[in-house]
């Protein structure tokens, strides 16, 4: 009987983490479709997917049996979803954008991390929220979020938070982007320029720039993705910085070293994959399947932190982070459009 018990137990655990991935999986599928509707294509599927999740928590709840799936989808799925990501990069074309642009990515992102988790202490916002905040502004968005992340500790609230906050704010500014183009004097070039070293996800970048054309796309993807390659030493230095902090604070816990410092062994993985692309060793077309298959899987974690996010703490938390990235990124892109013009970029 009790090995009865134990197997029925066993098979309703199973079915709960497979539900708990099929849901987040339902939710990416509803977002992607959603995507290809004018206006929230600008939103883009990783946005919705995250809004998707947290309406699905505050409307209908979230069993407990679930949990376990979700936080694999959120959680693990992210990670390889990451690695994979690597194939959208090559290297070659960072290195043939110039040193300018490599400059322009470097400043954006060191000014972007101290302004927003300087906006953060002033603010009272949790150290790590407000680490984690400021990555995404300045890096990558959620991608960064969750490449830190684990460099700091931080826990699912503190995840689902600033990678919903970060999403949201890029898609504000990827709209006021389009609706300045016109008024900001800038040619293709360095609205592309402009527009790569200033917003948050690939996805609004793209979206920012396809009006503009071809030349302004390509350009602006470049220049992002310059700042994606930065997500490597950022997360190295953070976890380093991270640990000697919590050396400091605990007298009882032993002296730092390398060995204790988290090894973000999927952002070695994008780097990896980043690498292959560049030496062309898969075909195009198989390369095109692996990068969509990686925002898929961007896109089933998005949705597993939605599913996470407790709209009280996102009330209680959500709104000082989302005041200090939104000044953030204004600032920021008063310091990318500035840099534009005095490189003469524009």
């Amino acid at each position: 009987m009790n090995q009865l018990s134990a197997l029925q137990h066993e098979r309703k655990k199973t079915l709960g983490f497979a539900l708990g991935i099929a849901l987040p999986l339902i939710l990416a599928l509803l977002a992607k479709f959603v995507s290809g509707f004018p206006f929230l294509c600008i939103m883009g599927q990783l946005v919705l997917a995250i809004l998707f999740g947290m309406i699905w928590r505050a409307v209908l709840g979230v069993p407990s049996y679930l949990t376990h799936g979700i936080s694999f989808t959120s959680k693990k799925l992210l990670r390889y979803g990451i690695i994979l990501l690597g194939m959208r990069l090559s290297l070659k074309d960072i290195i043939q954008a110039g040193p300018r642009v490599v400059l322009i990515s470097i400043i954006s992102i060191v000014f972007t991390i101290f302004t927003v988790y300087g906006l953060a202490r002033i603010f009272k916002i949790e150290s790590r929220l407000g680490l984690l905040t400021a990555c995404g502004t300045a890096i990558c968005g959620a991608a960064a979020v969750v490449a830190i992340s684990p460099q700091i500790k931080a826990n699912d609230d503190e995840i689902a938070i600033s990678a919903a906050t970060v999403a949201i704010l890029g898609t504000i500014f990827t709209l006021a982007y389009t609706f300045l183009y016109p008024f900001l004097n800038l040619t293709a070039l360095g609205y592309g320029i402009f527009s790569g070293a200033t917003l948050h996800e690939i996805a609004h970048v793209i979206a920012a720039t396809e009006p503009v054309g071809k030349q302004a796309v390509d350009l602006a993807v470049i220049v992002k993705l310059t700042r994606v390659t930065m997500l490597v030493p950022v997360a190295i230095i953070i976890g380093i910085w991270a640990n000697r902090k919590e050396q400091r604070e605990n007298s009882n816990s032993e002296k730092s070293s390398w060995k204790s410092v988290p090894l973000p062994w999927f952002i070695i993985g994008f780097l990896l994959m980043s690498t292959v692309n560049t030496l062309h060793i898969i075909p195009a077309g198989i390369t095109d399947k692996i990068v969509f298959a990686a925002y898929f899987l961007i896109a089933m974690a998005m949705a597993g932190l939605g599913l996470n996010v407790d709209i009280a703490a996102f009330r209680r938390m959500g709104m000082k982070a989302f005041g200090a990235g939104f000044i953030g990124s204004i600032l920021l892109s008063c310091l990318g459009f500035l840099l534009v013009k005095l490189f003469n970029l524009g």
